[in-house]
């Protein structure tokens, strides 16, 4: 079962050979929704492949004020824990399970290994550093020049994106962390968007009509 989610998610990018490997030495886990993967601070020992689910990237400032990054969806990776687990240092993110979210951790003693011996995973680091540098470059032209209530919607729309699924289970207060500001904000805007047909608001779910 484990290693058909594997086959389905990565198969097209890796040959036989490499995603036997994975399968021998990675670890499958399985974590609820709002479960925390890695914490700011931890000694990187593997690098997650997602299988099913979603995961949140998050930064924290001094005071302990967490900045949404960026998500990771099913058939990716963290290219943040690459370089940590390349350079050996301690994560500088915290990642959080958005949904119900099925991973494999591989060692990382294997990624630099399956660098030299394996191009399709050499790809495959290089396409997601690639991937989420970008998205490090959205996140802020989004905080630099998009009005609160155009980053709410937005950010609302790419979690709905990567969960597949537009009934969002989510608070006020959930909100206003991810996006580091007041939780009175977040609710004006929101029924603000509700109000111009965009989103519906339910008792801790969201609808986002505009996708």
């Amino acid at each position: 079962m484990n290693k058909n989610k594997l086959i389905e998610q990565y198969g097209f990018l890796f040959e036989e050979e490499l995603i036997d490997e994975m399968d021998k030495v990675g670890n499958y886990i399985s974590v609820p929704a709002d479960k925390e993967i890695i914490d700011i601070g931890d000694e990187l020992t593997h690098i997650p492949l997602l299988l099913s689910g979603a995961i949140k990237i998050l930064r924290e400032d001094e005071d302990g004020d967490e900045l949404l990054l960026y998500f990771i969806e099913k058939g990716d990776s963290c290219a943040m824990s690459f370089s940590c687990g390349i350079e050996g240092k301690r994560s500088e993110i915290r990642a959080v399970s958005e949904s119900d979210s099925e991973i494999l951790m591989i060692p990382v003693m294997y990624m630099e290994l399956w660098m030299a011996n394996y191009r399709s995973w050499r790809n495959f680091v290089i396409d997601s550093y690639h991937a989420r540098t970008k998205e490090l470059l959205e996140t802020v032209d989004t905080i630099a020049f998009l009005k609160m209530d155009m980053r709410i919607l937005k950010y609302l729309q790419d979690k709905a994106k990567v969960i597949g699924n537009d009934l969002l289970n989510t608070t006020h207060e959930r909100i206003s962390q991810d996006l580091h500001t007041s939780r009175v904000v977040v609710s004006r805007i929101l029924k603000k968007l509700e109000k111009d047909g965009k989103i519906k608001l339910f008792r801790n779910e969201i609808k986002v009509i505009e996708l």
